[in-house]
Formats: structure tokens, C-alpha cells, sequence
């Protein structure tokens, strides 16, 4: 992005801000008069509708009048557009100066600090960084530490790690005998 390009969307998100304030809330028809009908919007559909008949005296009604300016839309308010994230692969596709990203709600522990350790190290804006921040950290020095090890130290680890897997078979084995 240019610095002309940058300027422009950074003075259309200042006048969506502005516009986003004066924008009613849109409630849902009679909402007000029932408990069961929440406040979400729906939109207003009936032959006799003064909602939609747009009515004075009845509240406003969603419409393109209220859009924020074409520039600014689809971004976050922080400038970036937003681009969901589900692996580290999906990280080689962003360019960092124009998107941030955002981690999948479904990626689970191992592979979101995998994701943030991976875009720290490309300087790229994470939008939901607060769950895992700790987590970053471990990560990073695990990956240290497996660094240092020596070639010596991962062959006596494989030693011992093997009569451990056999143990875990006799247990099982001895449990299921039990059962029976």
C-alpha cells in the first residue's frame, strides 16, 4: 500500500467512526412491547407494517443511507484487513503491512502457539492475542531448549524412553486380564 493509500483509508475509518455514532440502534418491531421478542434486528416484513412503511413516530429501519464509506468497509479498526487463521501454513499468504490476522476459535492450544510464535517471527498484528500469551512463551523456549541438546543427550533420551513404552503394554495387558 502507497502512503496516499494509507492516508485515505485512515481518514475513511475516522469518518466511519463519526457516521457509526450518529446510526440509531436498529431494534426488531414491537420488541419493546414483548418480553419473547428480543432486540435483535429482523427485518420488518407485513402488508400494514409502520415499521416498514417507515412511519413517523416508529423507529428507523436499516438501509443504505447508513453505510460507512467504501473505502473503510471490511476493515477492523485498527487499519488492517482481517484474514482468519486455522494453521501456520495459512501465515505465508499474508502480507503483514496491509493484514492482521485472526485465530480460528476452533485451533486448539499446540497449534495456536505454533501460529503466534510463527507470525511473531514475521512481525504480522494478531487481533485475538490475549488468551494465549503465556503459552507463546513456553513455546519459545521449548524450541530453545531442543536446540541446545546435544546429539548425545536425544540418544540417551531414546534409550530410556523405550522400556517405558513396554511397561505401558504389560499395564494395559495385566488390566485387561483383570477385567476378564
Amino acid at each position: 500500500m502507497t502512503e496516499q493509500d494509507t492516508a485515505t483509508s485512515e481518514k475513511a475509518l475516522k469518518l466511519r467512526e463519526r457516521v457509526k455514532k450518529k446510526k440509531p440502534d436498529f431494534v426488531r418491531q414491537e420488541s419493546w412491547r414483548y418480553r419473547r421478542l428480543k432486540e435483535s434486528w429482523r427485518r420488518p416484513r407485513g402488508l400494514d407494517n409502520k415499521m416498514r412503511r417507515k412511519i413517523k413516530g416508529w423507529p428507523p429501519t436499516v438501509s443504505v443511507g447508513y453505510r460507512g464509506p467504501k473505502v473503510a468497509r471490511g476493515l477492523h479498526p485498527s487499519g488492517y484487513k482481517e484474514v482468519l487463521v486455522y494453521n501456520a501454513a495459512d501465515l505465508k499468504k499474508i502480507d503483514p503491512k496491509t493484514q492482521a490476522i485472526r485465530i480460528a476459535h476452533a485451533v486448539g492450544k499446540r497449534k495456536r502457539t505454533r501460529i503466534i510464535v510463527d507470525a511473531r517471527k514475521r512481525k504480522i498484528t494478531i487481533l485475538n492475542l490475549k488468551e494465549a500469551k503465556e503459552e507463546a512463551k513456553e513455546e519459545e523456549l521449548t524450541e530453545e531448549k531442543e536446540k541446545e541438546e546435544r546429539p548425545e543427550e536425544k540418544e540417551e533420551a531414546e534409550k530410556t524412553e523405550k522400556p517405558k513404552q513396554k511397561r505401558a503394554k504389560t499395564r494395559k495387558r495385566k488390566g485387561m486380564v483383570e477385567k476378564q
